[in-house]
């Protein structure tokens, strides 16, 4: 950073100025950044790949099928056989369930399963596309006490994407802040630990979550007047990142401020001084880090696409309010923040009788052993990646506990074909609708006296199917593919619903990490190249980077199968995964990097 800039954020008096600017700016964007959740874009169509069909035939078929309308199965099952009065009580039951203000159309069913032991009602429920997901456990939950009222003795399950849905809202309800809050504990501890002061902590905790506030309301005020596009999995990724990286860059910023305390009588000119010297360091790591986020937007998820600018964004904030709030804040409040270790005019600097200088000289006299014997357990680590399986998850596999839906769904399975309740759904030209039937009717897979007879209006025609294996299944999933080729020749034919959404997600996101992983590798090497002004350095932090990405994920891999007993893991694991490791720790290599050099130039 220039001098003079330095030295006018440090100065005597332009301090408070600095100060009182920095407190309105972040104070205004703050209230901004609490509207964040107006302008998030939730609906399932914001989280899938543009292109794939799945995601057309969501657009093409909200004359058929109601978006914001999602199917609950109310399942009666009694093992003992049926009773004389069934028929009639479940027709009451109906008239009860119809009763719930979320209920919406005809009630379809009772539906006999062939074993003659179990019943069903198809329930359409109208979810509000603002608050339906945080009111829908309390829908189901209504929805299975009438069942279970009107049951006369039966086991009463509720299955369907309601369900599911309803328990995973209720596995997510408050995930943001209990991730902001777990990500803010962590900080407090490791300041504690590195600055041994109950004072000094709190200044860059502070000015981390100022960070947060002031980078969601940037992001709003994208999302509202730049057509910026924010769903609550970005949002929530962002204060956990923006918080993370900003108290990276405080670490660098206090060490070299404490350092020159000792050089410099005046905690003005050591604060210039520190700035002068850290802030390249710093605008580098986070220009970096922009730079490797903004590769996301080649992603085919919307959903991963959408995070790099909001990322970037929050990344922006927090490289100035720990540019300017920090410093300002550090010499306002003065040396004693460092208490009981408060650095003195004259005092010798402890880099060298500290622990890190017995390591950094022992690293320095035996150099290849060490970057040997640390590679190779690296590596090692790195093996553990062959028992991960980032495929995607089953229904069942999402959850850590036993849930109501997934207990229904298996439930239901047994006497109803798997699919039951959530069908394949076709789309093709208007005048194609009986051959889309009679090819869908033909595929595997599909339970064929489930399809039923194409709807037609305007230029569009619709058909629906039933699965015979799981809808979350490997076996669905192909019955999927055998379908989409089935269907090639019958104009305008695109296949949709939830198997095929879960489908297509699995498959754009391992096209992600394919494509998005290299090139944010290849767009690092060019940026650590001009910022080094070398060739050799920049591939060796590299080779830093894929290391530790590889050894992380073996490690996370061998502990999700053998400790949590996790079957599996989400297909995007992988590049989030990469994401927060160049966020987070291409900081230290270019730390590192920037003051080895400063050393060499003394």
């Amino acid at each position: 950073m220039n001098h003079r800039i330095s030295g006018w954020i440090a100065h005597r008096r332009a301090k408070w100025l600095v100060l009182v600017v920095m407190l309105v700016a972040l104070g205004g964007l703050g209230s901004f950044g609490s509207k964040l959740a107006d302008v998030q874009e939730n609906d399932v169509a914001s989280f899938l790949p543009a292109e794939a069909e799945s995601t057309q035939v969501i657009a093409k078929a909200t004359q058929f099928a109601d978006p914001d309308v999602i199917p609950a199965i109310v399942l009666l099952v009694r093992e003992d056989g049926p009773q004389p009065d069934d028929l009639a009580r479940l027709e009451t039951l109906k008239t009860d369930i119809a009763a719930i203000p979320e209920v919406t159309g005809d009630i379809v069913g009772p539906i006999p399963s062939e074993d003659g032991v179990a019943a069903q009602l198809v329930v359409s429920l109208r979810i509000d596309p603002d608050t339906g997901w945080e009111r829908l456990p309390d829908v189901v939950d209504e929805l299975r006490t009438a069942a279970e009222d009107g049951a006369g003795g039966a086991d009463v399950y509720v299955a369907g994407p309601a369900a599911l849905g309803a328990d995973q809202a209720k596995a997510f309800a408050g995930i943001d802040g209990i991730l902001l809050l777990a990500a803010i504990s962590v900080v407090v501890v490791m300041l504690l630990l590195t600055y041994r002061s109950p004072i000094l902590w709190i200044i860059p905790l502070v000015c981390g979550v100022l960070s947060v506030f002031a980078a969601q309301g940037v992001v709003y005020l994208l999302a509202r007047y730049a057509d910026l596009t924010v769903n609550g999995q970005s949002a929530g990724i962002l204060s956990v990142l923006v918080l993370g990286a900003g108290i990276d860059y405080a670490l660098l910023l206090v060490a070299r401020y404490r350092e020159e305390l000792r050089n410099t009588e005046d905690r003005h000119e050591a604060m210039a001084h520190a700035l002068h010297r850290a802030a390249p360091a710093i605008l580098a790591s986070g220009s970096t880090v922009v730079v490797g986020l903004l590769c996301l937007l080649l992603a085919q998820m919307s959903s991963t696409s959408g995070l790099g600018p909001v990322a970037a964004a929050g990344i922006v904030v927090s490289l100035v309010v720990m540019l300017v709030l920090l410093p300002v804040l550090l010499v306002v409040f003065g040396r004693w923040v460092f208490w009981p270790f408060v650095p003195r005019f004259g005092d010798p600097q402890p880099a060298e009788r500290g622990i890190w200088g017995r390591v950094g000289r022992r690293i320095a006299h035996r150099p290849r052993t060490v970057w040997v014997v640390t590679t190779l357990a690296l590596g090692a680590f790195t093996l553990g990646v062959v028992q991960l399986d980032a495929d995607g998850l089953s229904n069942a596999e999402s959850f850590t506990t036993e849930q109501p839906s997934i207990v229904a769904e298996e439930k239901l399975a047994e006497h109803f074909p798997g699919g039951a309740g959530d069908p394949v759904q076709v789309v093709a030209d208007a005048d194609a609708g009986e051959a889309a039937a009679a090819a869908l009717q033909d595929v595997q897979g599909i339970s064929p006296d489930t399809v039923t007879e194409p709807v037609v209006q305007g230029d569009i025609a619709y058909v629906e199917g039933t699965l015979e294996a799981a809808p979350d299944s490997t076996s669905a999933f192909e019955t999927i593919d055998r379908a989409r080729d089935a269907l090639a020749d019958v104009p305008g034919a695109l296949v949709g619903g939830t198997t095929a959404i879960n489908h297509d997600v699995q498959e754009a996101s391992a096209a992600d990490n394919r494509l998005i992983i290299p090139i944010i590798l290849v767009a690092v090497l060019l940026i650590l190249a001009l910022l080094l002004r070398a060739l050799v350095a920049p591939l060796v932090l590299l080779a830093t980077v894929v290391l530790s990405f590889g050894a992380a994920l073996g490690i996370s891999a061998l502990v999700f199968r053998h400790v949590l007993g996790f079957e599996g893991a989400d297909s995007s694991l992988p590049l989030y995964a990469f994401v927060f490791l160049v966020a987070l720790g291409i900081d230290y290599n270019i730390f590192l990097m920037t003051r080895v050099r400063e050393e060499a130039l003394l």
